[in-house]
């Protein structure tokens, strides 16, 4: 239900902005599974979960500018 500021406009950009926040948490948690994944492959976990954590952050930023 779209929030209302105290003029009694709409205010629905909030439904917007919390489903973009959301996407882009399951893009960070997303790139520290790639991370860790590729740290262990490289054999350097703190290398891997820090290229992964860049991906994630791609990924969610797209995801929320659908």
């Amino acid at each position: 239900m779209p929030q209302t500021d105290e003029t009694g406009e709409s205010n629905g950009d909030n439904e917007l902005e919390t489903a973009g926040g959301q996407q882009m948490g399951v893009g960070i948690a997303l790139g520290v599974a790639i991370g860790t994944g590729l740290g262990v492959a490289m054999d350097n976990l703190a290398l891997g979960i820090a290229i992964g954590m860049g991906v994630g952050v791609a990924i969610g930023a797209g995801l929320s500018n659908r």
